[in-house]
C-alpha cells in the first residue's frame, strides 16, 4: 500500500526551482510545517491564500536580499498537499543562494530530488503514474511526447487502469463470494459470465498494452545501428539522416574507428543513430577496437542499416568471419544508387527487406524513414501514454495471467484458483498507480527528478 510520510519526509524543505545559472526569474520554493515561521521571517507577514504579493525579502539584520512576488498555498491545496511558499526574485545565481541559505537557516533543509513530487505522491496528491508524467513532461522531445505526457499527467492512463482494477475487483469478489456454495450444484462459471468477462478484461489490457508500447517508443525511442564494410557509405547516410556534417566522410577506408552517436526525430519518432566502424578484418589495433565497439552496437540495437555498396555488387563484400546480426532486425541499404543510374525502390518479403537509395544526393531516404515508421506501429493518435519499463511489465503480467485463468475455464481448473488468477492481475495493475509499490522503487523514480520538483 502506498506510505506515509515518516519524520525526515515531514520536514520543511527548500529548493531552488529554476534551472541553474542567471536569468530574469528565479524561484524558491519551499514545502512544510514551517512556512507560516519562515514567511514572517523572511516577509515580515504570511501572504494570502493564492494571491501573489510584491513584498521585500528579508536578511537576519532586516535589510532587503530583494523585492520580489511571493505566493502561498495552504494545506491541502497545494502541489505537495502541504503548506507551500513560493518566492519570485530576480534569477541571479548569488541571490538565489542567499535566499536559499536564509530559508535553511529558519529550519529547512535542501531537498532531494524529485522531493516535492515524491510528497504529492504520498499525500495523495498524484498517482505514481502522474508523478512519472511529471519528470516526462519536463523531459520531453517534441510535440508528441508533451501531448502524450501531460495526458498521463491529467490522469486519463491512470482512469484506464483504475477501471480494469475495478473491474477484476468486481469479478473477483463474485468469484470469492461462489466459493463457499461450491458444494452446491451450480456452474457458477456460466453463471457469473466468467468465461467472457475475463476476456473482455483481457481485450481491454490489450488495447492498453498497444498504446503503452506506442508511448514507451515515443519516450525511449529507438537505436538503429548503422553497419557495413568500410567505404559503403555510412557515414554519409549518418549525415544525410541527421541533416549535418557529424561524421568525417572520405574514401580512405578505416576513417571511422569509433562509435558517433546522433539523435534525430522521424515522424515524432525519437532515433538514436550509431555510426560505426567499417566491418572487416584489419592487423590495425585501433580499428581492432573500433570493430569490436560496433558488433557490441548491433547487438544492443533496436534495428541495423546494413550498407552495401550497389555499385559494387560484381564484388564479393565479405563480412567478418565472426559477425552474427542474430535476433536483431536488420534492413538492408543498397547504398549509391546515384552511380548506377537506377531508380530508388523497395524490395521486401517475409524474412528481409532491401532499400535502395542514395545517401548522397536524398533519392530513396524517403523509402527508409517510411519503413522505419511503420515497423516501429508508432502512431500519432490520442490515445498513446508516455510509458515507461515497469508499465509494460505489469501489464504484460496481468494479461499472462489472464490468458492462464482463460485456459483455467477451458480445463475446468478450481474456482479458488480462478480467484487467485484475479488477485494476481490486481496486484499488477495496481503496481502501476503505486498503490502496491516498494520503497527501493520510489527512490529509483524520484532520484531521476531535478532538484526543486
Amino acid at each position: 500500500m502506498r506510505q506515509q510520510l515518516d519524520d525526515s519526509e515531514s520536514d520543511t524543505i527548500a529548493a531552488i526551482a529554476t534551472p541553474p545559472g542567471n536569468g530574469g526569474v528565479g524561484v524558491l520554493r519551499i514545502s512544510g510545517r514551517s512556512i507560516k515561521h519562515i514567511a514572517q521571517s523572511v516577509l515580515g507577514c504570511l501572504p494570502s491564500p493564492r494571491q501573489a504579493k510584491l513584498l521585500s525579502f528579508l536578511d537576519t539584520d532586516g535589510s532587503a536580499l530583494d523585492c520580489g512576488l511571493a505566493i502561498y498555498f495552504p494545506a491541502p491545496h497545494s502541489y505537495t498537499g502541504e503548506d507551500i511558499l513560493e518566492l519570485q526574485a530576480h534569477g541571479g545565481r548569488v541571490l538565489m543562494a542567499l535566499l536559499l541559505k536564509r530559508v535553511t537557516g529558519l529550519g529547512a533543509r535542501i531537498a532531494e530530488p524529485g522531493e516535492f513530487t515524491r510528497r504529492a505522491y504520498l499525500n495523495g496528491k498524484l498517482d505514481l503514474v502522474q508523478a512519472e508524467a511529471v519528470i516526462d513532461l519536463i523531459n520531453s522531445s517534441n510535440e508528441y511526447a508533451v501531448r502524450s505526457a501531460q495526458r498521463s499527467l491529467s490522469g486519463d492512463f491512470s482512469d484506464k487502469i483504475n477501471v480494469l482494477v475495478n473491474q477484476t475487483i468486481e469479478l473477483r469478489c463474485q468469484i470469492e463470494s461462489s466459493i463457499d456454495f461450491s458444494d452446491e450444484d451450480i456452474d457458477f462459471i456460466s453463471e457469473l459470465s466468467v468465461d467472457e468477462k475475463i476476456k473482455d478484461l483481457l481485450s481491454s489490457v490489450d488495447a492498453i498494452l498497444h498504446s503503452a508500447r506506442q508511448g514507451a517508443v515515443l519516450r525511449n525511442g529507438l537505436t538503429v545501428v548503422i553497419a557495413g564494410q568500410p567505404n559503403t557509405g555510412k557515414s554519409t547516410l549518418l549525415n544525410r539522416m541527421a541533416g549535418q556534417n557529424v561524421a568525417i566522410v572520405s574514401d580512405i577506408p578505416g576513417t571511422t574507428r569509433d562509435t558517433l552517436k546522433e539523435q534525430i526525430q522521424i515522424g515524432g519518432i525519437p532515433l538514436h543513430l550509431i555510426d560505426t566502424a567499417g566491418l572487416r578484418e584489419t592487423i590495425d589495433p585501433i580499428e581492432q577496437e573500433g570493430v569490436k565497439r560496433a558488433k557490441q552496437s548491433i547487438r544492443d540495437a533496436g534495428y541495423v542499416l546494413m550498407v552495401m555498396d550497389s555499385s559494387q555488387q560484381h564484388k564479393q563484400q565479405n563480412l567478418p568471419t565472426d559477425f552474427d546480426v542474430t535476433g536483431v532486425p536488420v534492413i538492408r541499404i543498397m547504398n549509391k544508387i546515384d552511380l548506377l543510374d537506377s531508380e530508388p525502390k523497395r524490395i521486401e518479403n517475409d524474412t528481409e527487406v532491401e532499400i535502395h537509395l542514395s545517401a548522397k544526393t536524398g533519392e530513396g531516404m524517403n523509402l527508409l524513414y517510411d519503413y522505419l515508421q511503420h515497423r516501429v506501429g508508432f502512431e500519432t493518435n490520442e490515445d498513446v501514454f508516455l510509458a515507461r519499463d515497469r508499465h509494460l511489465q505489469a501489464l504484460k503480467k496481468a494479461r499472462q495471467v489472464l490468458d492462464s485463468a482463460c485456459t483455467g475455464i477451458v480445463t475446468n481448473r478450481a474456482i479458488e484458483l480462478l480467484a487467485e488468477d484475479l488477485r494476481q492481475v490486481q496486484i499488477a495493475l495496481s503496481q502501476i498507480t503505486g498503490e502496491f509499490v516498494a520503497d527501493d522503487l520510489l527512490g529509483e523514480i524520484f532520484s531521476r527528478f531535478c532538484i526543486g520538483k
